[in-house]
């Protein structure tokens, strides 16, 4: 799955001369905590929720409302905002972004194409491919499968039980652990009595029915 296929598109831009009190009304009113600094039709920076709360003076608390709006009025984006900018491809594939948001410790990449910007990838759009992956809003049963030792042919051996029981593979996962293999299949049969004993019968432990 490519980070194309989840990542946002419809994205709230602003200019290296936006106000910092306009970023701050800008991710209040669309509910959101980052903004891409765009000049040119070209990805030069981010403003994010953080950066602009670090931006405010030490003794912001004992300021009133108005002297900190003046204050983020006089600021710009391009005096706060990030210029070393993580980025990702449309292409690059879902596992590969959330490696590098988990290496760099941050929440979203932003997907640049050829000298543009193209839309961005947050930790909550990985949680949502991840649902989707695992088949957990998709009618039917979830089997989770233990093998303890690795061997050739063990999706075709998934593959007969399904066949001869005649149910439907929907979503299937596969977790290398530490001392064994763990498989989760998602079928979209509700009764999968018969599937079990299949599957037992060629020497998969069925951990659980969910």
């Amino acid at each position: 799955m490519y980070v194309k296929d989840y990542m946002s598109t419809n994205l709230i831009t602003i200019e290296p001369t936006t106000s910092l009190l306009q970023c701050q009304d800008l991710l209040k009113q669309h509910r959101i905590n980052r903004l891409p600094v765009v000049q040119n039709n070209r990805l030069v920076g981010l403003v994010t929720h953080d950066l602009l709360i670090e931006s405010l003076p030490s003794n912001a608390s004992s300021l009133d409302r108005h002297e900190v709006n003046y204050l983020l009025d006089k600021a710009t984006a391009k005096d706060i905002m990030l210029t070393q900018v993580p980025t990702v491809p449309p292409l690059c594939l879902l596992n590969e972004a959330a490696q590098q948001m988990t290496d760099k410790n941050i929440g979203a990449l932003v997907v640049t194409g050829v000298n543009e910007l193209v839309g961005i990838i947050t930790d909550k759009d990985i949680f949502r491919a991840f649902v989707d992956i695992s088949g957990a809003q998709t009618p039917g049963k979830s089997l989770v499968l233990e093998v303890v030792e690795d061997r050739i042919g063990i999706v075709e051996e998934v593959g007969e039980a399904l066949h001869s029981c005649q149910i439907n593979l929907t979503h299937m996962m596969v977790y290398h652990l530490n001392d064994l293999i763990r498989i989760v299949l998602h079928v979209d049969a509700t009764d999968v009595t018969a599937l079990v004993e299949a599957l037992e019968a060629r020497h998969f432990t069925v951990h659980s029915v969910i």
